[in-house]
């Protein structure tokens, strides 16, 4: 179910910040969706079904690692950032992310409204990755609580 909720598009759409098109093969292209911003292309670094997805976002490079354990499984999502300034602002929107990501896998509706989750988990990682990790601020829409 979670490696689904990870590769496949009617799955992604619920949690992923953009919308993902294109086939999940190694030196494959994806391209990510947005309803505001260009297109722009990623490519696929390594596919493992049903254990890890790699996949260039930008300059960024995500990492999504499943790891089998009792009666369920360990989800581990690494992001790979060129500017520190932003592990703050990214941190929070992966968080939010994931935590849409559970309510998608209970068939749950967040309690929350878009951006409100960010600005509510936005300031711890403010405090734990110092001022360096927070030079960049909220994505478009987004306010700090």
């Amino acid at each position: 179910m979670v490696w689904r909720a990870i590769t496949e598009p009617e799955h992604l759409q619920a949690w992923f910040p953009q919308r993902i098109s294109g086939d999940w093969v190694v030196g494959g292209v994806v391209t990510f969706h947005m309803d505001l911003a260009p297109d722009f292309h990623g490519e696929v670094l390594a596919y493992a079904p049903p254990s890890l997805l790699e996949f260039r976002w930008g300059t960024d490079v995500i990492r999504l690692e499943i790891e089998e354990r009792d009666g369920g499984c360990t989800l581990t999502l690494l992001d790979t950032i060129d500017e520190i300034g932003k592990a703050a602002r990214d941190s929070a929107g992966w968080h939010e992310c994931l935590d849409l990501l559970a309510c998608d896998l209970e068939g749950e509706r967040p309690a929350w409204r878009p951006g409100q989750r960010w600005a509510q988990v936005h300031p711890r990682y403010v405090e734990a990755f110092g001022p360096g990790g927070a030079t960049i601020g909220p994505p478009p829409g987004y306010e700090p609580a």
